[in-house]
């Protein structure tokens, strides 16, 4: 049995004992390793460490769970986290709020069975997890502007060639060190395509504070509010980062789109969101946010 092989079983042992007491000795024994070989070869296979990976799938597990109406501590010991203090902090670095709030506001089936013969089609470097669902108000951007058009894939030579131009000839420093910035993480956002020219904007921007005048020279844009569905590229070295980015949307449109029950919203924009995750040369990841309303019957 091949490595990915195994792997896959042990990705399917975690979901069929998600609530039980799962240690990377244990799945190394199940897997057939030593344990220091199996952790190796499991971050290499799927991108996160053991225990990692296992907390994001209680996690997904608990999100589901949310809408039965259980007590929150019922649900957080259910998934092995000590305290309702340790699991409510998990769950907002994982889902960007609370779980009261995502009790309120999202209706999140249970996780899909994770593939990785499947995701392998898309990237190398780790399985995709499900997406976390957030809801945005307004985001207000400056930064710069290009068009293009996704004809004869024109947008995947001119997004990446304009990333390249803006950190390497002084225009990312200079925005950076403006008074008007409110947050420095960086979105790339495309804006929605022109019917009849065929052409869309593409925006490199940080979030601008309100009221604030933008000096002359800088595009300024507004994210519109919505709802989102928000997937995080699997860990990467800088080599790889721009193909995980794009498998990740391959992935997005292929498989999850069809299974997801949910739509794109109209009349939004998507967007990849890069923070300080990104800065290393190895583990970059970044998010992406795409608009979403549920389906109708």
């Amino acid at each position: 049995m091949d490595t990915i092989a195994i792997l896959q079983q042990t990705l399917d042992y975690v979901d069929e004992h998600i609530t039980d007491d799962i240690t990377p000795e244990r799945l190394a024994a199940q897997a057939g390793f030593s344990t220091w070989h199996f952790c190796r070869v499991f971050q290499w296979g799927v991108g996160y460490t053991v225990m990692a990976y296992v907390r994001k799938r209680r996690l997904a597990f608990a999100a589901c769970e949310l809408a039965s109406g259980k007590r929150i501590l019922d649900i957080s010991l259910k998934y092995r986290f000590d305290t309702h203090s340790g699991f409510s902090k998990a769950f907002r670095r994982y889902f960007g709020c609370s779980p009261a709030t995502y009790r309120l506001h999202a209706r999140g089936g249970r996780p899909n069975p994770p593939s990785l013969p499947r995701t392998n089609n898309y990237l190398t470097g780790g399985i995709i997890l499900e997406p976390k669902f957030v809801t945005l108000a307004a985001v207000k951007l400056a930064g710069y502007a290009i068009k293009t058009t996704s004809s004869d894939g024109e947008n995947s030579k001119t997004i990446p060639a304009f990333w390249q131009a803006y950190m390497t000839d002084g225009r990312m420093d200079k925005l950076h060190a403006e008074h008007f910035v409110k947050a420095h993480d960086e979105y790339g956002v495309c804006f929605p395509e022109d019917p009849q020219a065929g052409a869309f904007d593409y925006v490199i921007g940080v979030e601008r504070k309100e009221g604030e005048a933008v000096a002359d020279g800088y595009h300024t844009c507004d994210i519109p509010p919505a709802s989102y569905a928000v997937f995080s590229t699997p860990p990467s070295n800088a080599e790889r980062f721009v193909s995980a980015i794009q498998g990740t949307w391959n992935y997005i449109f292929s498989e999850w789109f069809p299974t997801s029950g949910y739509e794109y919203a109209p009349d939004c924009v998507d967007f990849e969101r890069y923070d300080d995750r990104c800065m290393s040369d190895v583990g970059k990841v970044c998010d992406i946010y795409i608009p979403i309303v549920k389906k109708h019957d």
